[in-house]
């Protein structure tokens, strides 16, 4: 699969490696996978980022994504969910927090330190799902390459905390797709 990966497709790869290591991360993750879209320059992806208003906002997400990660990846539809049945996760989490220092309801914790002793750091099975999805997305468009134009639409397809942040900040499956192959694209997909 990874012969098909564009050089763009490559550098997302790669680049996610170094954010799951500047994080101290055991493992990458797709939230690193975003990171390092949003640090790319001249590709499909910022081309969809800045079109939808996002290119500037790289900060905001990181915040949004350490929130979501914070109250163990549970999304503001989560939370606003759990508020109508009269649950405030903020107090939950700010208990827990006082117990069991801050941070402790972020996925992960606790793990296995493989990554931090070797170097080497395995990409988590949501990740993998993204990259395998990445190629569905480009055989789907009849793309016979997969570049991280891809990887940002199949960051959007995947249910979880990435596409939920990256909903909140308008960028879902059609609106990407219409920035990054114009008006019609939803409707030949």
């Amino acid at each position: 699969m990874f012969e098909r990966f564009t050089k763009s497709a490559r550098g997302v790869v790669k680049g996610a490696v170094v954010q799951a290591q500047r994080a101290g991360a055991d493992s990458v993750t797709e939230e690193h996978l975003l990171l390092a879209l949003l640090d790319q320059e001249g590709t499909r992806s910022s081309f969809a980022f800045a079109a939808l208003g996002i290119a500037g906002r790289r900060g905001a997400v990181a915040d949004a994504l350490a929130h979501v990660r914070r109250r163990g990846g549970l999304s503001k539809a989560d939370e606003e969910a759990l508020a109508g049945i009269g649950i405030d996760v903020t107090e939950i989490v700010s208990k827990v927090e006082q117990t069991h220092g801050e941070g402790a309801m972020r996925p992960g914790r606790g793990g296995a330190r493989r990554g931090r002793l070797t170097g080497h750091r395995p990409f988590t099975r949501q990740a993998k799902a993204v990259l395998e999805n990445s190629l569905r997305v480009a055989l789907g468009r009849g793309d016979r390459h997969i570049g991280d134009e891809h990887l940002l639409l199949a960051l959007t397809a995947q249910p979880g905390a990435v596409a939920d942040v990256l909903t909140e900040y308008g960028a879902t499956y059609g609106a990407v797709e219409r920035a990054l192959f114009g008006p019609d694209a939803a409707a030949a997909s």
